[in-house]
Parts: C-alpha cells; sequence; structure tokens
C-alpha cells in the first residue's frame, strides 16, 4: 500500500511504538487529524476504526444508549462532530451507517408517518420532524435503510418517483382533512390513481372557498433538498445536510403569530416575491410574465453575441416541464425547471405533469453530478393556492456549490461572478443529459 495508508494500518493495527516503549493508535491522532480522515478516506476498516472513537458501537452491529435529560434514550456519541463526519462519508460500510443514524428510531423523537416501498427497487420513509422550527410541523422524505443512497449516481428515478410522492400525498391529504374532505385508504399509501383523485377534489375546494371568500387552512407549500456534506477540519461545516439523499417539505398557513402577542401577521413563501414581480410586470408591459420569460428562453441568442456557437438554453423538455440554464447565472452552475404549461404549484399539477416533473428533477441533479457538483441546494418557487392575479408558474431552482468558489461580498449582494457563457454551460449539461436518458432506455 502507499505510504500513507502503511502508516494509517500501523495505527489501525498494534499501533506505533514511540520514546521509552509507549505504544500509539489511531486514538492517538490530534482530532484535526481524525476529523480529517474521516471527512475523506476511503478505507471502510479505517472509518470503522474512527466510528467506534465517535459513539458506542456494539458488537452486534447497534449502537449504546444512554438516557437523556427526560429520560428518553440518546445514541451515545463520545465526540459528535467525528459522529457526523464520519457517518456521512460513503465509504463508512453500510451496516454501521445504519447502527448510527438510518434505522427508524435511532435519530430520536421523530416518528415515521409514511412509507413507499417497491421492494427490490426502492423504499423511502416519511418522517414528522419532531423539532421543526416551523409551528405546525414539517416532514422529510427519507431514503430507508435498506436503500442506501449517499451518491447522485446511485439514485434511480424510481427513487425520486418515492420521495416526491411522500410530498404530494402529504400536501393533499393534509389539505383534504383541513378542508373537510374523505380521504381514501387511511393509513396507507395511495395509489396513484387516488391521489389524482384527491388532488383534484382538494382543488375544486380550493377554488370555491378562493371565489366565496373562504378563507384556506394553508395557502402555500414549502420543498427543499440539500445535497451533498462537507466538514472542515477547523469546525466548519460547509452545508446543512446529510449524505443520504432526502427531502423536506411542509404547508404554509396564510398568517403567523406575531411575536409578543401582536396578532397575526402574514406569512412568508419564497414565491411571494415572484407573484409580486409578476404583477409589476404585467401592469408595466401590458402582458404576463411567464409567457415573455419562456419565449424568451426558447428564442435566445448568445450572451456574448458570437455567431456559430451553441445558442440554446434548454437542456430537455417533455410534457409541459422544462429543464434549462437561466440566462443570469447564480452559484457557478444554477439550472431551473420550469413549469412551460399553466401550473403555479403541486395543487395544479396532474399526473403527467407530476411524472414529467419528478423525471426532470432527478434527470437534473444526475447532470450536475456528472458535471462534478458534490453539494448541490434545490428548493421550490411556487404559487399561492388562493393567488388568482397572475400567471405564475412553478419552478425549481438548483443551486451547486463551487469548491472554490465559497461566495462573498458580491455574491450577497446578488453581483454573481461566473467562468462560462450560460450557451455553453446549457450545451455541456445537454452532452450529459442525453446520455443518461439513453441509459434509461
Amino acid at each position: 500500500p502507499p505510504p500513507a495508508r502503511g502508516l494509517l494500518r500501523d495505527l489501525l493495527g498494534p499501533g506505533l511504538e514511540g520514546p521509552g516503549g509507549r505504544r500509539y493508535g489511531l486514538a492517538d491522532l490530534p482530532r484535526t487529524l481524525k476529523l480529517a480522515l474521516a471527512q475523506t478516506s476511503d478505507d471502510p476498516e479505517l472509518l470503522a476504526a474512527l466510528a467506534a472513537l465517535a459513539c458506542e458501537l456494539e458488537p452486534g452491529g447497534g449502537i449504546g444508549f444512554r438516557p437523556g435529560p427526560s429520560g428518553e434514550p440518546r445514541p451515545l456519541v463520545h465526540d459528535h462532530d467525528l459522529f457526523e463526519v464520519v457517518l456521512n462519508n460513503p465509504a463508512l460500510p453500510d451496516a454501521i451507517k445504519r447502527a448510527m443514524a438510518l434505522n427508524p428510531g435511532v435519530q430520536g423523537r421523530n416518528p415515521v408517518v409514511g412509507e413507499y416501498l417497491d421492494p427490490g427497487v426502492t423504499h423511502v420513509w416519511e418522517y414528522l420532524r419532531a423539532n421543526s422550527y416551523i409551528p405546525w410541523g414539517h416532514y422529510a422524505s427519507n431514503m430507508a435503510q435498506d436503500a442506501v443512497r449517499y451518491r447522485l449516481g446511485d439514485l434511480s428515478p424510481r427513487d425520486m418517483a418515492g420521495l416526491r410522492h411522500l410530498y404530494y400525498q402529504r400536501t393533499f391529504v393534509q389539505m383534504a382533512i383541513e378542508l373537510g374532505l374523505e380521504v381514501p385508504g387511511r393509513g396507507r399509501r395511495l395509489s396513484t390513481d387516488e391521489l389524482e383523485d384527491l388532488r383534484r377534489r382538494v382543488l375544486d375546494e380550493v377554488h370555491r372557498r378562493r371565489e366565496g371568500g373562504s378563507p384556506l387552512p394553508f395557502t402555500a407549500t414549502m420543498w427543499g433538498w440539500n445535497f451533498g456534506f462537507d466538514f472542515s477540519p477547523s469546525g466548519y461545516r460547509l452545508n446543512a445536510t446529510h449524505q443520504q439523499i432526502h427531502q423536506q417539505f411542509a404547508l404554509v398557513r396564510p398568517t403567523v403569530q406575531a411575536a409578543g402577542g401582536g396578532g397575526e401577521t402574514p406569512s412568508y413563501a419564497v414565491g411571494d416575491q415572484v407573484a409580486a414581480f409578476a404583477r409589476r410586470y404585467r401592469r408595466a408591459a401590458g402582458r404576463d410574465f411567464f409567457d415573455a420569460y419562456i419565449a424568451a428562453i426558447r428564442g435566445n441568442t448568445r450572451l456574448d453575441g458570437r455567431r456559430g456557437g451553441p445558442a440554446d438554453l434548454v437542456i430537455h423538455e417533455a410534457d409541459g416541464v422544462l429543464l434549462h440554464v437561466p440566462k443570469a447565472q447564480r452559484s457557478q452552475g444554477e439550472i431551473q425547471v420550469l413549469a412551460a404549461e399553466p401550473v403555479g404549484n403541486v395543487l395544479e399539477a396532474g399526473t403527467r405533469f407530476r411524472a414529467a416533473l419528478d423525471r426532470a428533477l432527478w434527470l437534473a441533479m444526475r447532470v450536475l453530478d456528472r458535471l462534478g457538483a458534490r453539494m448541490i441546494t434545490v428548493y421550490e418557487v411556487s404559487k399561492r393556492f388562493d393567488e388568482a392575479g397572475t400567471d405564475q408558474r412553478l419552478f425549481y431552482c438548483f443551486l451547486p456549490r463551487h469548491p472554490q468558489s465559497p461566495g462573498a461580498f458580491s455574491e450577497w449582494q446578488q453581483r454573481w461572478v461566473t467562468g462560462h457563457y450560460p450557451e455553453d454551460y446549457a450545451e455541456a449539461c445537454r452532452r450529459h443529459a442525453a446520455g443518461l436518458l439513453a441509459d434509461l432506455r
């Protein structure tokens, strides 16, 4: 083996002998070196040994627990940072990943409230986040312990369909319950046809209440996905997530309790900014913004004015869903998925559109993975359920983190410095998208 690996092997075994006959092992390394090894090593045996230093691993494949402040069991962790870092290394043996974090219940009081299971193909749990920062709670669809997905290259279209099915199901079921509608099959996964029937009934009731001036219990959705984990030995966590693929979502109430008992104040959702802009655009231009925007994407000319090079911003389009490179680049390589037909939120998205949307989300992530992205932030921008004054479309933003460009004051001021033209970037994305779609066929 290479010298560095040979040294580490010696530390794993009987250890190294120092002055006076003292023996040194892996535990004697400085903490910063242990963190660096936990983040960067691809040696399963070394990572297993680091995991045993981070927490109390049991011989039978479990993890030790101790009572928490209220008597609830908590994993017996000796070094929280080392625990997090080694756990999120894809090369850690899967059995140890399951013991440390993936088995239901090991992460604490986050009950499983839904499941998507296609035996031998995919398996997804839906968790209620008991420690939610949202007062009425939020949910997460997590790849299960028997479907380890630490790499985007391992994520299949069926995995994405399962992750997203639980999001649609939670949204439609929760809205139906709040609106007093009957929900089929309580306590089980809804079929595609049942889901679509429920969506239509919920949407009809939303329209009826909106036209009658009756309030809605929830008026928007929130969905996001932080992919990828990295940690600096200096103590900086570089992305807010865990490596096992999961997505988070919630419904948004129209108002929230103001601080200090000051009554109710309007809630915020990111799509509100788009709605406000779309209204201003229509007043100024006399036409709907998204019609003009989609026409501009399809009729694009190169930013540098050069003739003969690629000019198309579209990466892929199918069944009313447009995957494209936005002309104004953010985050050193942003791509977006946009509704090319009048769909403003998931309540307005029928079965065909949802399937195409899920496929486009999968394709976008796999393209970024092939281009080398290892940490990606994705979020949904959608229309309020009771918004009737704009042509607002549903879209998703994909923001990869560039390893040499973490962001500075320019980016915080929304001045993004990029090293490519969007048309050339779109051409690179198209090549990878074509290969991925060909592999599926």
